[in-house]
Formats: structure tokens, C-alpha cells, sequence
């Protein structure tokens, strides 16, 4: 959910800064009014979740010396300042030390408003965007993103923590759509250059002079980003689609391999997505280069090898689509979660999260069934079976899991509801928690 914005209103006037509230009020914003810049001061942070519009003639701190203190804490704070009529020099002074707009008195309240959505909107992107920079440089909260606890996602767990902690390149390959620009960003988060730059090539998305010059230069004098090799130095490199370089790229790369020495100044973490029949990112690398960069290896598990992590994921999936749709989760039935179980998903979590989502849609509006989601000509699977059949105990007990689960959240922890609606004496719902490795502090 989009995070609400706050407009902070400073003027020593109060007839000005309370007719500026009621109006932005009136078109549904969230404002405060403060009687000076001291005051406000106090309440605008480095993350305050809004704009400033501020008087800029004020006693004690004026507009411009305000400003210059919110641009000091926090340099993207959208600030629109009041200035009197004929102050354009003052005006243009602001703009230079980092305002975001001016309004000259008498303004229009219209064009204020229009100012306030462009400003808060701005804020906005700049907010949502800082969260997420923090969040992968958590490596807490990326591992926690891995959702699943099948032995292979356990073990794909350990190599993170593990190859994490090294100091040599990394080589991910894998399916598409199981995670492996995540794996990347939690590699670089739980290791020793969390801290440091991480920065992101496609190498499929540019045609090869492009490409040249986004890797390794050089720089023209009207360009505002550093050639990504030079960007990355002291952390971590990541490129995706490696296989997409030509042999004169990967000449040059293998050339800053080799002029890092060891350890690597820069971690080097490539990304390979080849999906050609009978052929391997070896194949399409030189050897030198591959060998370089293959160091340490992780290679992702597909969806269909991670069992019950396959209903773990589209309860918890469908379960944040519902929130966002605003209606309740579909439930899943015993044969749903075979078909869920049985599928081949060659589009991995990220078809999983396609589904679940149009499995929301479709209970939202009565209709449909997973299995009809699942054969749809829209997927890029078709048959709903796959050829690996699996003993009737591992579904039975998925689905087993999946029904405590969701009804513990349902009833947020409540052992005797729970109880309740799945008929089950205390002991044995107790057994099976404790087989399913599911813990009623989790729910509540």
C-alpha cells in the first residue's frame, strides 16, 4: 500500500499557514502547521514521509536559512517556499540551494495544490526507493524473502551464508524465474562488502556499444555515471545475462579479472539465464573466462523440486494479493493443492506469483478454479501434470501442513478455534505442529 504523504506548513502567519491547511485538507492531504523554522525543525527528519511548504520571510530562522538546514539532512525533501511579490531573485536563490518550486504571493490556491501533488508524488518514489535500497542491504530481511523450508532451499540457505563470506566471483545459473538477481543482492548483503556499492548490468538489455561503454568507459564529459566497473569498485559487480557478452567483452572483463588480483578488489557475481536445449553457460563463455567466474557456484533450485514450499508460497503469495485487492484469500481444496503440487511451473516463483494473484481476482469475483488458471493458454505452461510422480504421503501431507497453516493465521494463533473448525483433540493438533515445524508464536 502506497505509503500517506504529509504536507508541513511553516509561516510565522497564522491566518496564512491555517488557510494553506484547510485548503490542501480539502484536497485530502495530511497537514501539520508549525509557527517557525525552529519549531519545525524539531519534527522534520531525514525520512520525514512528506513535503514542506514554507513562508520565506519568517523571524528568527528565515525561508532561505530553513531550507539550506532541511537540504542539509535530507537533500531529496521536496521544499516549495512563499515569497512576496518581486522577490524573483530570492526565488531563483532558492531554487539554486535546492528547492523543489516557488509560489509568488498572491498565489493561486490551484496551482499550490498542483505543486503539493507533483512534490508529494516525487517524495513518494524517493521514499519507496530508499526503503527498498535498505532492504536489500539487509541481509536479515533478504534471507527471509527465501521463502521455503525444503531441503534444497535449506541447502541453497547455507551456500548464501557460506559463499557470502568468501572473497571470489560467483556464477548463478538456474531456471528463469527462480530468483536468482535475490540471490545475488542477499550474496552481496550477508558478506563483508554489505556496506559497499552494488551495481547491476543487464547485459542482454544493451546492444554491444552501449554495453562497452556502461561496463568500462570511457567517460565523455557530459556523462553523470561512471563506467560500471569503476562504479562497483571495493563491492560487488553484478552481471546478468552473462552469456550475452561478445567475445570482445569477455576479453576485457577476464582483463579487469586479472588486473584485480587476489583477492578481488570488486566481487564479480554473473548471472546466467541460457535456456538453449544442450547448451550451458560454458558453452558460451571462453574457457578462461568461465572458470574465472564459476569460483564458486550456486545453481537455483526449480519450483517443482521444493515440494510443500510450492503451498507455502501461494498461501503466503495469495494471502498479500488479497490484502492489496482488498477481499479475502481463495481457499485451496485438497485437489487444488495436488494440481499446485503436480504442476511443472517451467516459469518458477515468478509464474507462481502470476497465478496466485489471478486466483485472488478470480474469488474476488466468484469464479474460476486454479486448475483452469494453470492450463491457461495465457501461461507459459500448459499441461497441468507433471511426468515425476510423487507418493501419496508427500501430498497428503503438504496439504495437511498448508490446512494448519492457514488456519492458524486465519484465526491469528487461537489454538482452541483452530481446534474447532479442523476437529482435532489438542495432542494431535500439537504433534502435527510440532511435525510440520509450525510455531503458534508465528501467528499471533
Amino acid at each position: 500500500m502506497a505509503q500517506a504523504m504529509k504536507i508541513a506548513i511553516v509561516d510565522d502567519e497564522q491566518d496564512m499557514r491555517q488557510s494553506i491547511s484547510q485548503w490542501l485538507a480539502l484536497s485530502g492531504y495530511d497537514t501539520e502547521t508549525f509557527g517557525s523554522a525552529e519549531e519545525a525543525l524539531k519534527v522534520l527528519g531525514p525520512d520525514y514521509p512528506g513535503i514542506v511548504i514554507s513562508d520565506i520571510k519568517m523571524p528568527g530562522i528565515d525561508g532561505m536559512q530553513f531550507l539550506k538546514k532541511l537540504m542539509g539532512s535530507d537533500s531529496t525533501l521536496p521544499v516549495i517556499m512563499i515569497t512576496g511579490h518581486g522577490d524573483v531573485p530570492m526565488a531563483v536563490e532558492a531554487m539554486r540551494v535546492g528547492a523543489f518550486d516557488f509560489l509568488e504571493k498572491p498565489f493561486n490556491p490551484d496551482r499550490m495544490s498542483e505543486l503539493a501533488k507533483r512534490a508529494t508524488n516525487a517524495r513518494r518514489l524517493t521514499l519507496d526507493n530508499r526503503a527498498l535500497r535498505r532492504e536489500l542491504s539487509d541481509g536479515t530481511q533478504l534471507m527471509n524473502k527465501l521463502i521455503g523450508a525444503s531441503p534444497v532451499m535449506e541447502r541453497l540457505k547455507e551456500d548464501i551464508l557460506d559463499l557470502g563470506q568468501a572473497d571470489g566471483h560467483v556464477l548463478i545459473d538456474g531456471e528463469t524465474g527462480t530468483g536468482k538477481t535475490l540471490v545475488a543482492h542477499a550474496l552481496h548483503a550477508v558478506g563483508s562488502r554489505a556496506g559497499k556499492r552494488f551495481v547491476l548490468v543487464s547485459c542482454g538489455a544493451l546492444e554491444e556499444e552501449a554495453l562497452a561503454k556502461r561496463l568500462f568507459g570511457p567517460m565523455l564529459p557530459e556523462d553523470t555515471q561512471l563506467p560500471a566497473v569503476e562504479e562497483a569498485r571495493g563491492g560487488t559487480l553484478v552481471l546478468e545475462d552473462i552469456e550475452a557478452l561478445s567475445d570482445t567483452l569477455q576479453a576485457r572483463l577476464l582483463n579487469v579479472i586479472n588486473e584485480q588480483g587476489t583477492p578481488a578488489e570488486t566481487r564479480i557475481i554473473a548471472i546466467s539465464n541460457l535456456q538453449e536445449a544442450g547448451r550451458t553457460c560454458e558453452d558460451a563463455l571462453r574457457p578462461d573466462l568461465f572458470y574465472r567466474l564459476a569460483a564458486l557456484r550456486i545453481t537455483m533450485p526449480p519450483l517443482r523440486q521444493r515440494g510443500e514450499d510450492i503451498l507455502s508460497l501461494f498461501t503466503r503469495l495469495s494471502e498479500q494479493f488479497a490484502d492489496e485487492y482488498g477481499c479475502e484469500a481463495p481457499q485451496v481444496s485438497a485437489q487444488e493443492a495436488a494440481q499446485l503440487l503436480q504442476a511443472p511451473w517451467p516459469g518458477n516463483v515468478r509464474q507462481l506469483i502470476n497465478i496466485a494473484e489471478r486466483a485472488v481476482l478470480q474469488a474476488r469475483r466468484g469464479s474460476g478454479t486454479i486448475a483452469s488458471l494453470l492450463m491457461s493458454d495465457h501461461e507459459e505452461m500448459q499441461p497441468v501434470m507433471t511426468t515425476e510422480g510423487k507418493p501419496l504421503k508427500e501430498y497428503v501431507e503438504a496439504f495437511e501442513r498448508m490446512l494448519i497453516d492457514n488456519t492458524m493465521r486465519r484465526h491469528k494463533g487461537s489454538i482452541a478455534s483452530v481446534m474447532d473448525e479442523l476437529c482435532l483433540p489438542r495432542r494431535t493438533l500439537n504433534e502435527k505442529m510440532a511435525k510440520y515445524g509450525l510455531q503458534r508464536s508465528d501467528y499471533l
